[in-house]
């Protein structure tokens, strides 16, 4: 921890080149704070915040600017940070006119965060953590050839062919799957294998077929995300050269960036902060990316976050997409049949 003078030190440095995007020089930390010590002993306190590597200077005679040390140290210091009262229902308000359709309150989502935090907001649908068993009908279609109809937890239908190596009738088939839908219900692929049961060989080959189906579903990428607020990126001074907007744009158009831009071991209900290089990407080292989870940890869940350069206003953005993940929280909730009206 930094002693309390230093700490506001930083804290200004922080705050005032993310307003003004522009070095910020110990004369302004003097006009702003009344800290009772001299402008030596400012000039001081900034050299070692310099030397611990919390702000750098683009050069000697220069201002300072925040490292990714000292965004991280500012981020970690926030404490008892809410969004404004008239934001929450503002968002609330716009939420109330929509459709109650999930594509609608997705769109939605990523709009109001975008035009909010005045960065770009990305949202993803919700997907089930790890697709789980729900029914099981197998078809006979000719001798040895059958249907496999697998039915997933959230109504998603899967179908297959499978190929016996003896004639089976319909009856033998009936009598397979109502077998097995009493002892698979309400498992995940992973837990279906660790029964380890001793099978018949028809019933194992059904098994081996489900598995493949469902470790397929897991494995699956992510639906291309709701994404909005390029433009508020590019009327940054982060992106007034060329080869910054081209970066930012090949950015937005990455097929995959949903999946580099969450970290490992995102938590369930809790905005994450990525700064800078603490990003497992190279492409967005230079971006800071603020994320939760949303939806019910069992069944299915999204990812909203908002990515920008490193000088972004953390406290705000992170007010945001925790409200803003709350909300999509109650429309999960009603989509599987948990009712929770909204606020």
């Amino acid at each position: 921890m930094l002693p309390p003078r230093t700490e506001t030190i930083l804290k200004s440095i922080v705050e005032q080149y993310v307003t003004r995007a522009m070095p910020v020089p110990s004369q302004s930390i003097i006009n702003k704070y009344e800290l009772g010590v001299s402008a030596a002993t400012i000039r001081n306190e900034m050299a070692h915040l310099e030397q611990e590597g919390y702000i750098t200077r683009p050069h000697p005679s220069a201002g300072s600017i925040p490292s990714d040390k000292g965004y991280r140290y500012y981020v970690e210091s926030l404490s008892d940070i809410r969004l404004p009262l008239a934001e929450q229902r503002l968002i609330s308000h716009l939420f109330h006119q929509v459709e109650r359709e999930l594509a609608e309150w997705l769109s939605l989502a990523s709009t109001v965060t975008a035009q909010l935090a005045q960065n770009m907001a990305i949202v993803s649908m919700p997907k089930p953590v790890d697709c789980q068993f729900k029914h099981l009908e197998l078809v006979a279609l000719q001798d040895s050839l059958a249907l496999v109809v697998l039915i997933l937890q959230g109504a998603r239908i899967k179908q297959q062919l499978i190929t016996f190596d003896q004639v089976i009738s319909q009856p033998e088939l009936t009598a397979i799957a109502n077998k097995l839908n009493a002892i698979y219900s309400g498992l995940t692929s992973s837990q279906i294998s660790a029964k380890g049961i001793g099978l018949p060989p028809n019933e194992q080959q059904v098994t081996d077929c489900l598995l493949k189906i469902m470790d397929a579903e897991d494995e699956q990428e992510y639906e291309e995300p709701y994404l909005a607020g390029l433009h508020f990126m590019l009327g940054q001074p982060e992106f007034a050269h060329s080869q910054r907007m081209l970066a930012l744009m090949e950015l937005a158009e990455h097929r995959n960036l949903l999946r580099i831009i969450i970290p490992q071991g995102l938590p369930s209900r809790w905005v994450q902060v990525v700064i800078g290089k603490e990003n497992k990407a190279e492409v967005i080292h230079d971006y800071s990316v603020v994320i939760s989870r949303y939806g019910l940890p069992d069944e299915a869940m999204g990812t909203i976050g908002v990515i920008g350069p490193t000088r972004m206003p953390y406290a705000h953005t992170i007010t945001i997409v925790g409200y803003l993940s709350t909300i999509l929280n109650r429309l999960v909730a009603e989509l599987y049949g948990r009712e929770t009206p909204l606020s």
